[in-house]
């Protein structure tokens, strides 16, 4: 199993509206090939923060089947434009 890990960081203010778009967003990602499940947790101190846990089988179903997916275009068009810095995203093992 791999757990990827986003910090991402919602414009303030925005922080509802990307919630809203993120459950739209969980229903793309959670129908590509290894999703295994997610957490997206809030940041206490600063709420425009989040922290988005992934698990997937294998790293290649994230960094291959899912980001080189048809499904890919819909969760960037859902989310992107609400992140500044772009998120850093790494997987453990």
């Amino acid at each position: 199993m791999i757990l990827e890990i986003a910090h991402l960081d919602v414009l303030p203010g925005r922080s509802a509206e990307f919630e809203a778009a993120f459950g739209e967003a969980e229903t793309v990602i959670s129908a590509s090939p290894g999703f295994l499940g997610l957490e997206l947790k809030r940041c206490v101190e600063r709420p425009d923060s989040y922290v988005l846990l992934v698990r997937w089988e294998t790293l290649e179903d994230h960094t291959v089947g899912f980001r080189q997916g048809p499904l890919y275009p819909r969760w960037r068009d859902l989310l992107h434009h609400f992140y500044d810095p772009f998120p850093v995203v790494e997987h453990f093992a």
